[in-house]
């Protein structure tokens, strides 16, 4: 019964980007092997269709970018392609379209919530957009990229950009230096933990933690912000 249901979650998914049949799904499955399962499992890992699929995902979101912002010099069109595809943003998306539900994960990686884990998540978000060009082509993928993930988001430009490309936009603006982050790892390879910090202009301005070296720089960073904006008042 469980296999029934993964493969109907599965063709529901692919029913986004416009595939009605879907008879083998062996393809689209690699998509969700995470690492550690694949090490236990004896598989190949989604790792390469990950590799693939952060090119296809850029691409697809920088030729929308273009169009529908004209006017928009290549910095702020940098900056917004950045914020649509980091992972905070596309585990929110894999997150809402049950990815959780699908990978595959091993036993460690399993007991300390690795489904749930934003990093895990964007990644097989961009495996599964890398299988999905390889089985049915880059207008499918363009199709589920926009409909699912580019079109749900706001466009404005405060909301959409994240902490850390925030602060960097501002300290190159105002204090004319570029952030520089310090990561710490604390953490097993079964429950990985990093802290970070980031220093502007010789000052540290933020500290975090997370599961991943990207999530404790969005942390350091929005703590930077928090009081880079304290000081202005």
């Amino acid at each position: 019964m469980a296999d029934v249901n993964r493969r109907r979650r599965l063709r529901s998914l692919l029913a986004l980007a416009g595939v009605r049949i879907a008879p083998d799904l062996r393809s689209i499955e690699c998509a969700f092997v995470h690492q550690s399962y694949a090490r236990e499992a004896g598989l190949a890992s989604n790792e390469r269709l990950e590799f693939l699929g952060d090119s296809i995902l850029g691409t697809i979101v920088a030729a929308w970018l273009y169009e529908h912002f004209p006017r928009e010099p290549e910095g702020e069109l940098t900056l917004r392609k950045a914020s649509i595809v980091n992972d905070a943003q596309l585990a929110r998306t894999a997150h809402r379209l049950g990815f959780s539900n699908l990978v595959l994960l091993g036993s460690g990686m399993r007991g300390t919530g690795g489904a749930e884990n934003a990093s895990i998540l964007a990644d097989t978000f961009e495996a599964f957009i890398g299988a999905l060009y390889l089985r049915y082509g880059i207008e499918r993928s363009r199709r589920f990229v926009l409909r699912e993930h580019v079109e749900q988001l706001e466009h404005e430009s405060r909301t959409l950009l994240d902490p850390k490309t925030r602060l960097q936009h501002i300290a190159q603006a105002q204090l004319g230096a570029t952030p520089v982050y310090r990561e710490e790892d604390r953490g097993t390879p079964q429950q990985p933990s990093f802290v970070s910090r980031v220093i502007v202009a010789g000052r540290m301005l933020g500290s975090g933690s997370g599961s991943s070296k990207k999530i404790a720089q969005q942390a350091a960073a929005q703590e930077a912000l928090e009081r880079l904006e304290a000081s202005e008042t």
